[in-house]
Parts: C-alpha cells; sequence; structure tokens
C-alpha cells in the first residue's frame, strides 16, 4: 500500500498552485491578456544585471567541476564564508560558515530546521495568517500545528493570544515577515514583546524553544520601514532564507539556514541540520547557483517597482470598496472579501476572469490574497474587472 497521506498532498495542490494550473489553461483558451491572474508569487522583476554578468562569468573562466559538480553536502566553504560574512557585517554578530547550511530554497530551509528539532507530538506555533505550506512541513516533521490569531486590524501578532498557546510541548515558532500573505511587517515592538514571552517560556519548560524565521521577503520593504534580524533579539534563533524573491531567481531554488552561534548547544542544533538534510536528502544545493550569491551577495531587484504596483492597486481598490491591509513588504495585497465566504468571493471575481486567492487555508477567514509582482500593465487592465465586481456586490 502507498502512504495515503502523501497520496493526498500530491492529489490535491495547494489552492495557489491550483488556480495557477487553472490560469494556464484558461490563458490558452481565451488569450493571457483576458486573464488576470494574481495567484502565485512568482516575481515579475527582471534579475539584477550582476546575476547575468556573474553566471556568463563562470561559464567562461570556471571549470565544469565548480559549477556542476558536488559541493560539500553542507555547501560550498567559501560560499558559505561569504554568506556568514556578509550577516556579521550587516548586524553585528559572529557567524561562522559552519552556521550556514546551503538549501534548495526556504521550503528546504523550513523542512530541515523543523526534522531537526522536532520529536513526535512536540508543537509549531504558527502566526495567522501564514504560508499554507507550513502545515505540510510541520506535519511532516510529526508535528502538530497551533496556530496564533492576529490583531484583527493591524494583523500585528497578538501577544496575549501568542502566550495563552504556548505549552510545555512547544518547540517552535514560525516568524514571517514581511508576512506572506497579508504584506504587514512586524515591528520591533511586537518581535521584543514575543523574545520576551519566548524568553519566559524557556525558563519555565527549562527546554529550548526555537524561533525560526523565514526570510525570503526581508528585502523587499518600502520607504524606511525596519525588518527586525532575529537573532538580534533571541539566542534560540535559526533563520532560513531565499534568494527568490530578493534576487528574482525563485526557479533556481538556492538558500540557506543560519544556526544563531548563541543558541543552546548551537553546534549540536547545526549537526542536527546537517542530519536533517542528509535524512531528506537535502545535500549540495545547486552548485552553479552557490557561486552565483557568493558572487552577488549585495545585489538586490529594484522594489520600486513592486511598490508602484502596490500603488496602483491599493489606490484603486480602497477608491471602488475595497478594504485592504497596506502591506510595508513583500508583494501582496490582502483583501476582504466582499462577502463572508472567501470562495464564494473568489468564485464571482473568477467569473471576470480575476484570479485571487481565497485565504481560509493561510487561517483567516473572509479575505484573498493578490500577489501583485506582475507586469504593471496586468494590474491596471484588470481595474475594471475589480471595479465591476465591486458594483455587483453593492447592487
Amino acid at each position: 500500500m502507498i502512504n495515503k497521506k502523501m497520496y493526498a498532498l500530491g492529489s490535491k495542490r495547494s489552492i495557489i498552485r491550483e488556480i495557477f494550473e487553472y490560469s494556464k489553461i484558461r490563458s490558452a483558451e481565451i488569450g493571457a491578456d483576458k486573464v488576470f491572474d494574481f495567484s502565485l508569487g512568482n516575481p515579475s522583476v527582471e534579475p539584477p544585471v550582476e546575476i547575468k554578468n556573474a553566471i556568463n562569468d563562470l561559464n567562461l573562466n570556471e571549470n565544469s567541476v565548480l559549477l556542476h559538480g558536488y559541493t560539500s553536502a553542507q555547501g560550498d566553504f567559501s560560499v558559505r564564508k561569504v554568506i556568514s560574512d556578509d550577516i556579521n557585517a550587516k548586524f553585528n554578530l559572529s557567524l561562522t560558515p559552519d552556521n550556514i547550511y546551503m538549501t534548495c530554497g526556504a521550503a528546504a530551509s523550513l523542512s530541515i530546521s523543523l526534522k531537526a528539532t522536532f520529536n513526535d507530538g512536540d508543537e509549531c506555533i504558527v502566526f495567522a495568517p501564514f504560508f499554507t505550506e507550513y502545515r505540510v512541513f510541520i506535519e511532516n516533521a510529526q508535528g502538530k500545528v497551533v496556530v496564533s490569531t492576529p490583531l484583527e486590524k493591524t494583523f500585528q501578532i497578538d501577544i496575549d493570544d501568542f502566550e495563552s498557546k504556548i505549552n510545555v510541548n512547544t518547540k517552535a515558532v514560525i516568524i514571517n515577515s514581511p508576512n506572506n500573505p497579508s504584506g504587514v511587517v512586524y515591528s520591533e515592538d511586537t518581535i521584543k514583546a514575543v523574545c520576551n514571552v519566548l524568553n519566559k517560556k524557556q525558563a519555565e519548560f527549562n527546554h529550548p524553544i526555537y524561533l525560526i524565521a523565514d526570510e525570503p521577503y526581508r528585502e523587499l520593504v518600502y520607504a524606511d520601514v525596519k525588518v527586525p534580524y532575529l537573532m538580534n533579539y533571541y539566542d534560540n534563533t535559526i533563520v532560513c532564507y531565499s534568494y527568490s524573491k530578493a534576487l528574482s531567481l525563485p526557479g533556481e531554488r538556492i538558500g540557506y539556514i543560519a544556526v544563531n552561534p548563541k543558541a543552546v548547544n548551537a553546534k549540536d542544533l547545526y549537526l542536527a541540520i546537517c542530519g536533517a538534510g542528509r535524512s531528506l536528502g537535502y545535500v549540495c544545493a545547486p552548485s552553479m547557483f552557490q557561486q552565483v550569491v557568493k558572487k552577488c551577495i549585495n545585489a538586490k531587484v529594484d522594489v520600486n517597482v513592486y511598490k508602484e504596483n502596490r500603488d496602483i492597486l491599493y489606490d484603486n481598490l480602497t477608491k471602488f470598496g475595497y478594504n485592504c491591509v497596506k502591506p510595508d513588504g513583500a508583494f501582496y495585497l490582502f483583501v476582504k472579501a466582499l462577502e463572508e465566504d472567501a470562495y464564494k468571493f473568489f468564485e464571482k471575481a473568477k467569473s471576470k476572469e480575476i484570479l485571487v486567492v481565497p485565504c481560509d487555508d493561510f487561517g483567516v477567514k473572509g479575505y484573498v490574497r493578490i500577489a501583485y509582482c506582475v507586469d504593471k500593465d496586468k494590474i491596471i487592465n484588470s481595474l475594471p474587472a475589480f471595479e465591476a465586481l465591486a458594483k455587483e456586490y453593492k447592487q
């Protein structure tokens, strides 16, 4: 017999992927320009020019073993040194290459970190709204998902609710800021309050509680918004990072895990991460793109493109009567559906060729997510459809 749990995961995609696949079919039927697909967080901004230059330079001047052969299981040492040095310089820390484990993107980083820290029955707190695949990653590590509900208007963390969810079985907390799906950046005061609670509970239960920072959107912030680096606030922190968004490289699957050297038994924690990577088969992240990120450690995409998209969409949707959470980062707009049932709203939007993601699976009912990491023309061309949909509800 096959594994029924794995069959269930494979036979039904996540809601995001279901909508994305529908979009491809519908685009073939009526033309992609007539389908307003806001389902997938797939960056539309070109990678920085440094990326293309680095790829060309590597292909011209490096041997094939460096680019296409195996690295050490945890990643090339020189790459890990550049990354640890960069973190130290930016955040005044003291990481070494042996605090870094190269991964196939943030999904692998999270899966490895959970596998390394969890025993059967351990609990992981996630802050709603949260990326739907957290549930898959946690349960695959034999953990239990515990959802903390947010403050309703700001979608900042409700500290009282968070504290009420912690118990002796709590092993980890995942925090994602800037947040997918809301675009909210958790304030420094919020982060300090979370860490104070965790320190208190660690002492009460006499075991580490790991703070797992999921950070693929760290660089995608607007104006002077600050994203606190959690290692500076809490010792038992594991950072899961991906270059998918900061460098517009989602399909290349390159990222890393960083273990805080101040964590309890940090060396053992790192070795457990190496073991979890081995057990899951996540060893030797793509070799060429390890070298690419080494050469492009300070490269970034132009976030002003996303800011312009945000402003066009937010300003117009609020004018049409939609209630939206204004994002300070990432490239998602969190919009209150115009009826209680987000799935029914999704179907009505779909009838106008607008594809948004109902967010019940994200832990918050009655909202939809709009991924505005698309061409500006798609946003502009979708506005009449959004307006017509709002008018239908008003009538």
